[in-house]
């Protein structure tokens, strides 16, 4: 698979540019401000009908205008693919692929795989616990459709049953069975979901530590732990202890929700104890064990994005990282970088088909 050509129109500070791509390594450079993260933005929107950077979608549509429109053109199985996404100021954005209008964006995840390392990758050491649950989220959900069926009910009815325990302290009151049927969907997708999760790091982390000796050259020991209330309670039982806890927070406070990974160097959490250097190494062998993981499962190689990748790496690092990019196990990458030069000397390394786009 790979991306042949984008056309953005309005899209962040870009008024209206395409693009025609390499098979292999189309690399952006220019100053910081210029729009080179935000071309690798409209190409994960492509993938995800959303940004990689901004939430709120509104704000992706570039100033003073009304609407945003990224249309993208792929080989696919030897198939030629369109996908258009495109928002209007005030109405609901709009997804198609050859021409018919997607109704749940979620039928689209999956489809384009794709994995971005990105400067913002950083949210998932420093950030709490939501930050990493999306992440696990994000690389599941790219290739298992019940799993991400089961997130979306799960999460739903956590905000259904948080607003009828709201309900009960607002008007003094409590029924057992109308909560019951709440705690019974919790349980059933909530079951799902934890267990996929177990699975999929059973399988991931052994990935991950690979990815981290070839980077690190196998100079320090990681770890990378799957923390769960689950691990040790039934979530019958877990809703059932903090139900007293619950009627008092007004929300669900125990569940699969809560769920975390630890990040770890050497026994210590890597957030303390790494240096940028090390937190940065640590966040791309994770970013690569989930392509390899996505291409394993999909079996189509994903599209790879990468941010500013070599700042605040030592040389030696980005040597390895351009060997790891040199083997064949990858496909098409995207990267951006404020030093055209020194982008070009590590290109050339890489013996790849490439072009550099000047902005």
């Amino acid at each position: 698979m790979y991306l042949q050509k984008i056309s953005l129109v309005n899209f962040k500070n870009i008024e209206s540019q395409t693009f025609d791509f390499q098979k292999k390594i189309n690399c952006f450079v220019g100053n910081n401000g210029i729009g080179k993260t935000n071309i690798l933005d409209a190409i994960y929107y492509l993938s995800f009908a959303k940004s990689y950077f901004n939430s709120i979608a509104g704000q992706n549509i570039r100033h003073g205008q009304e609407f945003f429109m990224i249309e993208g053109d792929y080989l696919l199985h030897d198939r030629q693919e369109k996908i258009i996404c495109s928002l209007k100021r005030g109405q609901k954005k709009v997804l198609k692929r050859n021409g018919k209008v997607y109704e749940k964006f979620s039928e689209h995840i999956g489809q384009l795989p794709l994995v971005i390392i990105s400067p913002a990758d950083r949210d998932l050491i420093v950030e709490g616990s939501e930050t990493r649950r999306k992440f696990i989220d994000g690389v599941i959900s790219q290739q298992d459709k019940q799993y991400l069926q089961a997130l979306i009910s799960y999460t739903k009815i956590v905000s259904q049953r948080n607003a009828l325990l709201k309900y009960f302290a607002a008007n003094r009151t409590f029924d057992a069975l109308n909560l019951k049927v709440y705690d019974e969907q919790l349980i059933e997708y909530g079951s799902i979901i934890y267990n996929k999760r177990k699975v999929f790091l059973e399988a991931f982390v052994p990935i991950f530590n690979a990815k981290h000796q070839i980077i690190s050259g196998a100079k320090e020991e990681v770890n990378l732990r799957y923390k769960s209330q689950l691990h040790d309670t039934s979530l019958e039982l877990l809703l059932q202890q903090n139900l007293e806890k619950d009627k008092i927070l007004q929300y669900t406070s125990a569940g699969i929700h809560k769920d975390d990974l630890s990040f770890e160097i050497g026994e210590h959490p890597i957030k303390k104890f790494g240096s940028q250097g090390q937190q940065k190494s640590y966040l791309i062998a994770l970013k690569l064990a989930q392509f390899e993981f996505i291409k394993q499962q999909s079996n189509v190689t994903p599209i790879l994005l990468l941010d500013d990748i070599f700042d605040k790496l030592d040389e030696n690092r980005v040597a390895q990282i351009v060997d790891l990019v040199n083997s064949d196990e990858f496909g098409q990458i995207f990267i951006t970088d404020t030093h055209a030069e020194r982008t070009e000397d590590v290109i050339k390394q890489s013996n790849q088909e490439y072009q550099i786009f000047k902005l």
